[in-house]
């Protein structure tokens, strides 16, 4: 945040790679200690793929955002892939989290048609990348963890990605630069480490 006014310059896409890749390493020695493989590969992979997704936007936004847009896209069906699995079975969702899970589907939804006209030739994979980021969402939401961090971050997660959204297809949101990057690293921190507080503190 301290130096985006002068980016780029030499070496800040190691500075914009080192917000996320920590977390993925911290990831992988945690769960691996806890003696959770499976998880650790999952979480790992999507915090490496957000974290090549941030590269790749910090290059050049416009000409490697498919890449980007791939790169989150496949981070989010990995974490599908981590919640899913966390899920009580069979699977009784509260009336909270139909709810929930229901008013998030909604706002995709809507924010979908809203953008759509702009999409242009982006539409397929756009259509693609917000149906991920909502699966996301909702299944932070069916896992019922004991705490609310991991939901909290996935929602971070799809309201900063909708600011971007808004101001690349539809319209200049003013204070857009300064939302961006503070939700989408809260969300990424949120559901890293609630995750891993929930994996390693629970009992």
């Amino acid at each position: 945040m301290v130096t985006r006014a002068v980016q780029p310059f030499p070496g800040s896409v190691v500075l914009k790679a080192l917000a996320i890749a920590p977390l993925a390493v911290l990831a992988a020695r945690v769960l691996s200690r806890a003696q959770r493989p499976r998880e650790a590969r999952l979480l790992t992979t999507a915090l490496a793929l957000s974290c090549v997704g941030d590269i790749f936007l910090h290059l050049d936004p416009r000409r490697y955002f498919i890449h980007a847009l791939s790169a989150f896209l496949l981070a989010h069906l990995a974490y599908v892939l981590l919640f899913v699995s966390n899920w009580p079975w069979p699977l009784r969702p509260s009336a909270g989290q139909i709810v929930s899970a229901a008013l998030v589907v909604v706002y995709g939804v809507v924010m979908c048609a809203w953008l759509w006209p702009g999409l242009g030739r982006l539409r397929v994979p756009a259509l693609a990348y917000a149906a991920a980021i909502v699966a996301m969402t909702v299944s932070t939401i069916l896992a019922g963890f004991s705490r609310p961090y991991v939901a909290i971050g996935a929602a971070l997660f799809l309201i900063s990605d909708s600011l971007i959204a808004a101001g690349r297809f539809k319209l200049v949101v003013p204070i857009a630069g300064l939302l961006i990057w503070p939700t989408y690293y809260l969300a990424q921190y949120a559901i890293a480490i609630g995750f891993l507080r929930e994996k390693t503190l629970r009992g």
